[in-house]
């Protein structure tokens, strides 16, 4: 039987999501699990992609196959009960076997969290504490020259070999929050997103928050297709996968 499942995570303490031998991972950690619920045996999941260490998930997916039929609001309850108590399994649901977490999704949401005010050790592991003014509104200016579809070589890992850069990002939103104005959200929509691509977006908006570009000069940046051109990789402390779409 094929499961789906909807799980958040605090990666602080984690290695990443992906299982790596000698560390700990959020797929680790929930195989362990599944292994003891079935029987003993082997269980991989797969999910809709990986994040990094320190990333944050509030709507991660993922499918497994399990070697006999379970109710699903049973195995929520006996893997949350087994797992660490940062990683909670939200949903779950019976799938059909030719289903897959990666390859059928059709967009994801990434948000950025920002703290330009004064410096907050209980939110240090939960948003940037970037600690100083930006300007919102040019790098509001600098987020639109990102939609659409884009080669964005400049924005992922210098030494990740692809076939295919190109990748579109359907909406972007900065977000002010309205009772804390030095707390801002940044929003990316798109179809598929390169390893670091978010975190180097936003580190070129934070040098365009900070004066030393131009909102304007993200599209000789685009077509540049170098990673050189495109400024420092945001922490990643900052990061949330907000939501899977299929």
């Amino acid at each position: 039987m094929r499961y789906f499942m909807t799980f958040s995570y605090d990666g602080t303490n984690y290695n990443g999501y992906q299982k790596q031998p000698k560390a700990k991972t959020i797929q680790g950690e929930i195989e362990k699990a599944l292994k003891k619920i079935n029987g003993d045996k082997k269980v991989d999941i797969h999910a809709s992609g990986r994040t990094d260490a320190g990333v944050h998930a509030y709507n991660q997916k993922a499918h497994f196959d399990l070697s006999k039929k379970q109710e699903c609001d049973k195995l929520i309850k006996s893997l949350n009960s087994l797992i660490p108590d940062d990683i909670y399994i939200k949903h779950i649901d019976e799938v059909a076997d030719d289903f897959h977490a990666r390859y059928n999704v059709t967009a994801k949401e990434y948000v950025y969290e920002i703290n330009m005010g004064q410096y907050n050790p209980i939110q240090k592991n939960y948003q940037y504490q970037y600690n100083k003014r930006l300007d919102v509104s040019e790098m509001e200016r600098a987020l639109k020259y990102l939609e659409g579809e884009h080669n964005f070589k400049s924005f992922t890992k210098a030494n990740e070999e692809k076939e295919d850069y190109n990748r579109r990002i359907i909406q972007t939103l900065l977000i002010r929050d309205t009772k804390d104005l030095n707390h801002i959200t940044i929003s990316f929509l798109g179809t598929g997103f390169l390893r670091y691509m978010v975190r180097n977006m936003v580190g070129l908006l934070i040098e365009v928050g900070e004066g030393k570009i131009k909102s304007e000069e993200v599209i000789d940046i685009l077509n540049a297709e170098d990673r050189r051109k495109a400024g420092v990789c945001a922490p990643a402390c900052g990061l949330y996968l907000k939501d899977v779409f299929y």
